[in-house]
């Protein structure tokens, strides 16, 4: 048996209503709370339960609404400034997968004193952290148990920090606060849910291991059974709380099995397209399974009934086919765009995005089969 490690969050506080417990962490996060969400999250009024909570405590809060997709440096720095002027003693991260993001990072840095553009990287970090909570507004990236903030470099580059010292010190997983997600966004990120919990379970790390792989299948088992429910009845709360748990299970499974090829094909759409991450991995999930099948055919083989129960009874080739075109077809019944064209990107672009997915070599040695730039241009050509 191969070693391995697993990590994640110290504690997990979950179920419906469950935002109102936030006050027992005021110990941890101290007497001044910087909250970094987004303007959208803001005044749909998903902060403010937290934040009479907290007054509950007396605890002083600043809210940093700064926060917008695929964040920039410059939003970074922006929520960091804010944090030191108000003398910050802990950091509350409400929103996507960009804002609780952004509050690792603000916490990181507000402690450590460290460059951003010196952690770049895997294992880069070296000083400490501000307390931490983090509480997701969408059912998706997992961002809440991840030791993963990725950030857009330049014009459209992506890179990420990764780090166990990002990992928060609590998270927060209220089904109430997902309610009001469109349709549409609740279908691309329980997609890129699904995403996470695949490439984890697939995934050619050397720390792929069996905790992982077991809440992988969890996740998808959770995940499948409520996306169309979530989708189609967005009040839903059983469906909403269960897309939260199943959201986390992956993002626990990839925390320490990393994601691959998806996700490396996936950041170059959204970063020179603007595209939303959960879309974009939806654009070339089932391309990549395709690619991928001759090296990991009889995992997601096994992986098939945990997300579509009706392939129980199926046999082995009937298992992988089902798999790969049930999550082509996924999109469809979620009335999401299903190729690159639909989401303008033109085709003379493909070769610029093929180039900029080889530079994710941190995702692509993950791969269960060798990827070639033509391989990926390939691809690209599939889905367009």
């Amino acid at each position: 048996m191969s070693t391995f490690t697993f990590t994640t969050v110290p504690q997990i506080i979950a179920g419906p209503g469950s935002i109102a417990r936030i006050s027992e962490l005021r110990a941890l996060l101290g007497s001044r709370v910087l909250v970094v969400s987004d303007d959208g999250v803001v005044k749909a009024g998903l902060v403010q339960p937290a934040l009479t909570h907290l007054a509950e405590t007396g605890t002083e809060t600043s809210i940093f609404a700064g926060v917008i997709a695929d964040p920039p440096e410059a939003i970074i720095h922006a929520a960091l400034a804010q944090a030191i002027e108000f003398g910050v003693t802990g950091v509350l991260g409400i929103g996507g997968g960009s804002s609780l993001d952004v509050a690792k990072l603000v916490a990181l840095l507000a402690r450590s004193g460290e460059a951003l553009g010196d952690i770049y990287g895997v294992g880069k970090v070296t000083g400490g952290r501000l307390p931490l909570v983090l509480v997701p507004t969408t059912a998706g990236t997992g961002s809440e148990v991840t030791p993963i903030s990725i950030v857009t470099t330049g014009a459209d580059q992506k890179k990420g920090v990764v780090s166990p010292v990002l990992l928060p010190d609590a998270a927060v997983l209220d089904a109430n606060l997902t309610i009001g997600l469109p349709p549409a966004v609740t279908a691309a990120t329980g997609i890129d849910a699904m995403v996470h919990a695949i490439e984890a379970f697939t995934s050619a790390s050397a720390n792929n291991n069996v905790i992982s792989r077991v809440l992988a299948k969890e996740a998808l088992r959770l995940l499948g059974a409520n996306i169309t429910i979530a989708v189609e009845n967005g009040a839903d709360l059983a469906a909403r709380q269960s897309m939260l748990l199943g959201s986390m299970l992956a993002g626990q499974a990839f925390a320490n099995s990393p994601v691959a090829a998806v996700h490396a094909l996936a950041y170059p759409i959204g970063g020179r397209y603007h595209v939303p991450h959960g879309l974009s991995n939806s654009l070339v999930l089932p391309h990549v399974l395709r690619f991928n099948a001759p090296a990991c055919g009889d995992a997601y083989a096994e992986l098939a009934p945990y997300l579509f129960a009706h392939l129980q009874s199926a046999d082995q080739m009937e298992r992988l086919s089902g798999f790969i075109e049930g999550l082509a077809m996924l999109p469809v019944r979620l009335n999401l765009p299903v190729r690159l064209r639909d989401v303008g990107i033109p085709k003379e672009g493909i070769p610029l995005l093929a180039e900029n997915a080889m530079e994710q070599t941190r995702l692509l040695v993950n791969n269960p089969r060798e990827m070639l730039l033509s391989d990926v241009a390939d691809i690209y050509e599939d889905a367009w």
